[in-house]
């Protein structure tokens, strides 16, 4: 660890207040709909495979539209990016209500409703990676990331816990759904109060050049510290992710109930914030790549334990972990290629960062589903685990920069 800061100097900035309030607001939504949208289709086809392509639904938008996100986020105010993405999931939380009241009788019209979910959410994170180094100085940026990080997960333990319990109260997720449009609308009133002053960019971003679109590949591969660290957390997660087949666990594995899965769901949360929050107060020193690596490990290693659990105190207690885990290689990762990167071609590299934590995240989740329909729930998790491992391995030795590294690198001009 560094030596301690003030961790609180990022308080002075209205604009880093507004952003942070914004993506409270839009993460509570989200997490509260995934409870929802898991709960529901599972409910409906009792299949590991239909969880899964939850996950595909939301994935396909970000992959084929990548190559133009990044290239909008640096030609469009990203602030109404973040506004129209905000309207878009309240209508995404609109229509599922909407379905929710005529009856459903399969999940496809929920997966064509979350395509367009895809599709916002596809627009909405490069911009909003890209936007945040602009509210704050950069010697604060760090804090900015730690305190954001915190709040972030604050929601993504919150959000899953009353999304389960509003849906077991009521038996329905229709109040889930219309808190989360409500919540969507707050967080575009939000976004709308930052003001920033137009940033200086080269004139070359006017240009309609092919080769822009690809920058931000063409950036990454050149940078292997990048490169080793965003496809790590790429195929570490994707292995490892079991938050996808949790529903099963709450039905079938732990009997828990919709209320025991939001349970489920808020316990990363909760070991991401503890973290975030240590980080902010003493944020990491040298040797942050070998920390990295030892915490993909750690959460490869909780993974395996939270598969083979059929105790609930376990369960929550090996969740926590691989999210305190994943929190440092979050901090990490982010700290480095915001800072790394140059203003006018933030929103390309981001996007390229998105598709990398799509892919994780909703590519795994199918990963998940079909291995858990094809070998069982408890043997999916435990080889996702067990893989993780194995990538952990592989990458200490192909990309070496990743343990020598010392410390985080300065910022791009």
């Amino acid at each position: 660890m560094g030596k301690p800061s003030d961790a609180r100097v990022v308080f002075r900035y209205p604009n880093f207040l507004y952003h942070s309030s914004a993506r409270v607001l839009s993460v509570l939504g989200s997490e509260m709909q995934a409870v929802a949208v898991g709960w529901q289709v599972f409910g409906l086809t009792h299949r590991p495979l239909d969880l899964g392509l939850v996950g595909l639904a939301q994935f396909l938008p970000g992959i084929l539209l990548f190559p133009i996100t990044g290239n909008v986020a640096d030609r469009i105010p990203r602030q109404r990016i973040l506004q129209i993405s905000m309207g878009a999931f309240a209508v995404v939380s609109a229509l599922l209500f909407g379905f929710t009241v005529h009856g459903l009788a399969s999940p496809w019209p929920i997966y064509a409703t979350l395509l367009l979910n895809g599709t916002a959410r596809a627009f909405n994170m490069p911009a909003n990676q890209a936007l945040l180094p602009t509210l704050v100085a950069e010697e604060h940026f760090p804090q900015a990331v730690a305190w954001g990080s915190s709040w972030f997960r604050t929601a993504t333990i919150m959000g899953p816990i009353f999304g389960g319990f509003i849906y077991g109260l009521a038996g329905n997720p229709l109040p889930v759904y219309g808190l989360a449009a409500i919540f969507y609308l707050a967080a575009l009133l939000f976004y709308s109060r930052i003001k920033l002053k137009p940033a200086a960019r080269p004139a070359r971003i006017g240009a309609r050049s092919s080769a822009m679109v690809f920058e931000g590949l063409h950036y990454i591969w050149r940078q292997k510290f990048i490169l080793g660290a965003l496809s790590l957390d790429l195929f570490a997660v994707l292995l490892g992710g079991a938050v996808a087949l949790l529903p099963v666990y709450a039905s079938d594995i732990l009997h828990v109930g919709a209320t025991g899965l939001g349970l489920l769901r808020s316990a990363p949360g909760l070991g991401s914030i503890l973290t975030a929050l240590a980080l902010a107060h003493r944020p990491l020193g040298k040797r942050q790549g070998a920390v990295m690596l030892w915490c993909v490990f750690g959460f490869g290693v909780f993974t395996v334990v939270f598969g083979m659990s059929h105790n609930l105190a376990l369960s929550l207690a090996a969740l926590a972990l691989s999210g305190a885990c994943d929190m440092v290689s979050v901090m990490v990762r982010s700290t480095m290629v915001q800072l790394s990167t140059p203003d006018h071609m933030r929103g390309r590299v981001s996007a390229v960062n998105a598709v990398f934590i799509g892919a994780s995240n909703e590519i795994g989740q199918l990963e998940s589903g079909l291995t858990a329909q094809w070998f069982g729930t408890v043997p999916a998790v435990v080889l996702g685990g067990i893989g993780t491992i194995m990538v952990v391995a592989i990458w200490t030795w192909l990309f070496p920069e990743l343990r020598e590294v010392q410390k985080t690198v300065t910022a791009a001009t």
